[in-house]
Parts: structure tokens; sequence; C-alpha cells
């Protein structure tokens, strides 16, 4: 009997053990997963990190920089992680906090009284926390014309007084729509609070104590770029380098650049609830602002697929939290022209990965594909086939796209706009925070151009009624828009409307938050 016992324990032992081997995904695996990948997705190159327990376990580069060089991605190339520079703003700001510069309620009219937004009472109430949690009432991407694309000339004065001509949305702090131009405020108060730059805050207080030195704050900082991913985007199926996307006023939203190396660090000081170094004796912040950075302060809606059994999801202070099969996930994505990036963590499981991607738009599914893989590993699910399901809805959704613009610029091509009268939609117009648009004639063809954001503008081509449709000379991604002409009744253009063409246009091209009124002559 003690016999028999003691072998039935044994076998069970093992095969616990074997399960969690099973669960432990090793270099080879990545490799293998992420190669198939690159095979199914056009992306000119990647890097991707694993920690466990502490551990950095996987670290490497696929692909290439650049498809003109050919140089192939290592563990240090830097990529634009975009959006995941959210996060350190807000560890910036825990700083802050425990300095006793600041409470994370402080009203931000106390401290930047330049402030305004679409009410007195959002104005008198809006705190720190309310700038960092996409809770402001504001549609999504609201004002993210200021700097998409980039080469606009909008300053940070420009920001502070915007926000009073927006229409909310939704009531203040009932629903989550996701916001960048509130965190360049938020940049801005750091700034004015520390008396640096945002960028020399981020640099001198979190990347180099955790010794993330080729990690940068801002483009302008690299100044040797010899391992600098090219961006690039997919056109017609054909990938290309397009420009390095250039400052916005500050980093806060989305400025930093970092390489899979440095950010395997960051993940393991979240991990570690701000602590860092060899035997964790050093802390950039406490454990109870870790715990105010990873507190649901908007709630969202969750994820209904049984596959992870999710009951609760929102965001935090800079992350994205839900529960997966009774895990916490804490993650963040970002994306700029030609860098996308992926930082997930399942904290329960001690366990990072992130993902640098620098291509558009493929990038996104190769990030989802190959997190959702490593991190269902661990939580021991069965192969899903991730790779494969986001390569046919990427592939489904180009067509469509395609399909749908396409027959769209055949409708312009084959439209008749002998009767059209120029000169009724000739002049200029003006929306109250974007500034004024000109429509003029140029080698006998309408264009319109807008003065304080050079890249968008483009040539007039007649669609239908009153709507024409204009290709920007700005091609870096698919911005390509409806112009809608309110007309009065002697067909003069009074005002004008603009939407994307694409249905899946990048909501920062918030053309549909422009009101342009015709500018008395």
């Amino acid at each position: 009997m003690k016999s028999t016992a003691f072998k039935n324990i044994i076998l069970l032992v093992c095969l616990l053990f074997a399960s969690l081997v099973k669960a432990q995904m090793n270099t080879k695996q990545v490799d293998s997963l992420v190669n198939y990948a690159m095979s199914k997705f056009n992306v000119a190159g990647c890097a991707v990190a694993v920690v466990k327990d502490g551990k950095v376990i996987h670290n490497k580069g696929y692909g290439v920089k650049s498809i003109i060089t050919k140089e192939p991605v290592n563990k240090h190339t830097q990529f634009a992680i975009a959006s995941n520079s959210k996060a350190f703003t807000t560890a910036a700001l825990a700083i802050l906090v425990e300095e006793g510069k600041i409470t994370w309620l402080d009203k931000v009219k106390d401290h930047i009284p330049e402030f305004r937004m679409y009410n007195q009472y959002v104005e008198d109430n809006f705190n720190i926390q309310d700038l960092v949690t996409h809770r402001s009432g504001l549609g999504l991407g609201m004002g993210d014309l200021m700097f998409f694309p980039d080469g606009a000339d909008f300053k940070m004065e420009d920001l502070l007084s915007s926000f009073q001509y927006f229409k909310p949305e939704s009531a203040f702090r009932t629903k989550w729509d996701y916001d960048n131009l509130l965190y360049l405020v938020a940049g801005e108060l750091i700034a004015r609070k520390s008396g640096m730059t945002w960028e020399e805050f981020i640099t001198k207080n979190i990347l180099k104590p955790l010794n993330m030195d080729n990690s940068y704050a801002s483009l302008a900082d690299i100044k040797d770029t010899s391992n600098l991913a090219a961006s690039h985007t997919v056109e017609n199926g054909n990938i290309r380098v397009i420009p390095t996307f250039k400052e916005m006023m500050n980093g806060a939203a989305g400025g930093i650049f970092s390489n899979a190396d440095d950010i395997s660090q960051w993940m393991l000081l979240q991990l570690n609830k701000g602590k860092y170094g060899d035997s964790l004796n050093k802390q950039l912040f406490t454990e109870k602002s870790h715990r105010e950075m990873w507190r649901i302060h908007t709630v969202m809606s969750t994820d209904p697929n049984p596959r992870y059994n999710s009951h609760f999801a929102g965001y935090g202070l800079g992350w994205f939290l839900s529960d997966v099969k009774g895990n916490m996930k804490v993650e963040h994505t970002g994306g700029l022209p030609g860098m996308l990036s992926n930082t997930v963590m399942i904290p329960d499981l001690n366990l990072g990965v992130v993902i640098l991607t620098n291509t558009s738009d493929d990038g996104a599914g190769l990030f989802s594909a190959v997190a959702n893989a490593i991190t269902d590993d661990y939580l021991g699910l069965d192969n899903f086939n991730w790779v494969d399901k986001y390569a046919n809805y990427f592939t489904q959704r180009s067509t469509g796209n395609d399909d749908f613009t396409k027959k769209v610029w055949d409708e312009v091509a084959a439209a008749d706009a002998s009767q059209i009268k120029q000169k009724n939609f000739i002049g200029f117009y003006r929306d109250n925070w974007f500034g004024k648009a000109e429509v003029f004639k140029k080698e006998g063809q309408l264009w319109i151009r807008f003065l304080r954001s050079p890249k968008l503008n483009g040539e007039l081509q007649y669609y239908k009624e009153n709507i024409f449709a204009v290709k920007w000379e700005y091609q870096d991604m698919n911005a390509d828009a409806f112009v809608t002409f309110a007309l009065d009744k002697k067909g003069k253009a009074q005002g004008i409307k603009i939407k994307g063409i694409s249905p899946n246009i990048d909501f920062s091209f918030d053309f549909q938050d422009l009101d342009l009124q015709r500018v008395k002559e």
C-alpha cells in the first residue's frame, strides 16, 4: 500500500512538473513563433523580450532595421515605443508625488493657470489623475490633428487653451475615450513642478537609474542613429520606408525610443513594484505609488472571450488592466507612423513580454499574435493559432478597406465636375482650435491646405453633390478624406466638414472634430 501510494505521489509530482515545464516557452520556441509570424505579416523587423521570475529569459531581434540597408535588428535596436511612453509619464508623476511637489488629486489649474476646459465645472475640478486616465468626456483622439501628421506649429499655449472649444461626447468621468493631448499637459505639469523638461526628467529619474543606456526620451537625444530602426508602412502589399515621426510638444504621450533589452529592465521594475537592482535594494517609486498606478481609475467593458474568463477591465495610470483566467493582466500598446509596440505583464505569474516593431499596420497583427501566444502558453492554455487568426483578420480587413477606398476613387475618376463653380469654394475657412484652411486654385484645380499643419494639403477632387475627396500630399499613413462644403442659397460655400475615407483611418486623424467656417472677406 505504501509503495503504491508513494508511486502515485511521485507520478502526480512528475505530471505536475511536466505541465509546468510545458508552460515555460523556451527561446527556441519563441524563435519559431516569431519567425513564423514574420513570414505571415509584412513586417521589416521586430524585437522580442520575455522576463520571468526576475530574469530576462529571451531577448532578441528579428528581421531588418531597414529594408534599404538590410542591417539586422538586435536586442539594442531602438524603436519608437509610442504610447508605451505614457507609463513613464505616470511614473514621473508618482515620483513628484513622493517628493511632495504635487498630490494626485491636485487641481490642474492650481499648477497651470492657463488650462481651460469645455465648461467651468470641469475646468475647476479637473485633477492630475484626470489628465492620465482618459475620462475627460472628450471623444476618442480629440485634437490629435495638432501633431498628426507631424510638422504642425502648435505650441503648448495653443494646447492649453484648445480644450474649451471641443464638444464633449460624454459626461465628465463617466466614460473611457483614449486621449493623447491631456498627457502632453501632464508633461507640461512635470516640467513646471520639476524645473526641467519632461525629457530631462525622464532621462535623469528613470532611464539612468535603470541603466536603460540605449533608451532616449526624444528622437533629438539620439546622437548615434546607427542602431535606430527605420519606420515602414505597407501600401498595396508593398513595404516602404517612411520618415521617422518628429517631436511633439513634449514626449509625455509617446516620445520615448527604446529597445527590447532596456524595456526588460522596465518590466522587471514594474513586476517588482518599483524596486530594482541586483538585490532589489533600490527603489524608483514606492509600492503605494505602484498600487495607485495599477488600480482601475476608469472602468472599461470586459472582453467576452470565454477563453480568458475575464471579469473586469479598466485603465489605471498609464496601463490597461484586466484579468485572464484568474490572473491580473497589465498591458499597453503604442503606435506612431511606421512604429508599433506592445508590452504585456501578468504579475501573478511574474511574467512580462514586450514586442517592438518597425512597420504599420501589420506590426499590430504580429505583436498581438506573438504576445497572446506567449502569455497563453504560460497560462497553460492550448495552442490557439493566434498568428494564423490575426493574419487572416488583417488580410480580410485590408482587402475590405482597399475595395472600399478603390470604389471611392473610381467614382471620383468618373465624376463630372464640369458644373462646379470653383469660385464658390475659394477662400479662407477657420476652426477655433485648428486655425485656418485655405481653398485655392492651383494649375486650374481646387486645392485645400491647412496653414498650421503644412503636410495637410492636397487637390480637391469632385466626388458628388457638394462633396470632394482629397488625397493629401502626406501619405505616411492612410488619411485621405471626404471634404463636404455647406452651401448657402446662392451655392457659395460657408463651411467645411471633413471625414476620413478609409473605414480603418487612425483615430488620431480626428477630422470630424473640425468645424471650419468661412472667414468674412
